[in-house]
């Protein structure tokens, strides 16, 4: 079936998210690199532990608590003005550089299916300026991908049938998740990685969006 939809993760695959390195580095200069990373990890995981012990929280405090997890474990001192401003730096991730061209390329329904939750996703999208025809955003079920019901919750917002979605990620779990689900997939590898042990492999994989193609 020819996709219909086009549907994107948000965090890593449209929108740069190290690219808070800049002002981490501001307080702890040459150090905001592996904070970027633990905060990343941490915020990963939370989202999963949290869907397994059914004690969903919205993303924005997920983030929040993973932040001051990594500043923790790196010796970093976090007030609370610093962590604010760590957090509205979430509201303003760069988006990559092929992205606006890319998506104005493509000619059919486009939708962010994402983690985060609305308080966070809806002015990163107004401040990047990119447009879609739905925003989504697990904050709706209370659990996190990859569980099946949140790709399911892209079918019934764009009301298409699963295998007319084209779904785009660049973190490994979310694409196979997609997979799992019956979406037809494109993982963005970025870093050049393995492909994950999960028992099944992207429809294509691609080193950037601009290399999607319909």
């Amino acid at each position: 079936m020819s996709p219909q939809a086009l549907v994107f993760d948000a965090y890593g695959t449209l929108y740069d998210v190290h690219s808070v390195v800049r002002r981490c580095d501001e307080f702890w200069p040459g150090k905001g690199a592996a904070l970027s990373q633990l905060w990343r990890a941490k915020q990963l995981e939370y989202t999963w532990q949290r869907s397994l012990m059914r004690r969903y929280v919205p993303f924005s405090q997920v983030t929040r608590e993973a932040l001051a997890y990594a500043c923790e474990a790196l010796k970093f001192a976090l007030d609370g003005a610093t962590e604010d401003a760590l957090m509205q730096e979430y509201l303003k991730l760069a988006a990559y550089p092929d992205v606006p061209g890319a998506q104005a390329r493509f000619k059919l329904k486009q939708a962010i299916l994402s983690n985060g939750s609305p308080d966070m996703l809806e002015p990163l999208v107004r401040h990047s300026g990119l447009r879609f025809d739905a925003v989504l955003s697990v904050d709706e079920l209370k659990v996190y991908k990859p569980a099946p019901e949140v790709y399911q919750l892209a079918v019934d917002r764009l009301g298409v049938a699963k295998e007319a979605v084209a779904f785009v990620s660049s973190n490994c779990w979310d694409a196979l998740g997609a997979k799992a689900f019956g979406f037809t997939v494109f993982w963005i590898d970025r870093a050049k990685a393995p492909v994950d042990r999960l028992g099944l492999r992207p429809d294509r994989i691609v080193g950037g969006l601009d290399e999607v193609l319909l």
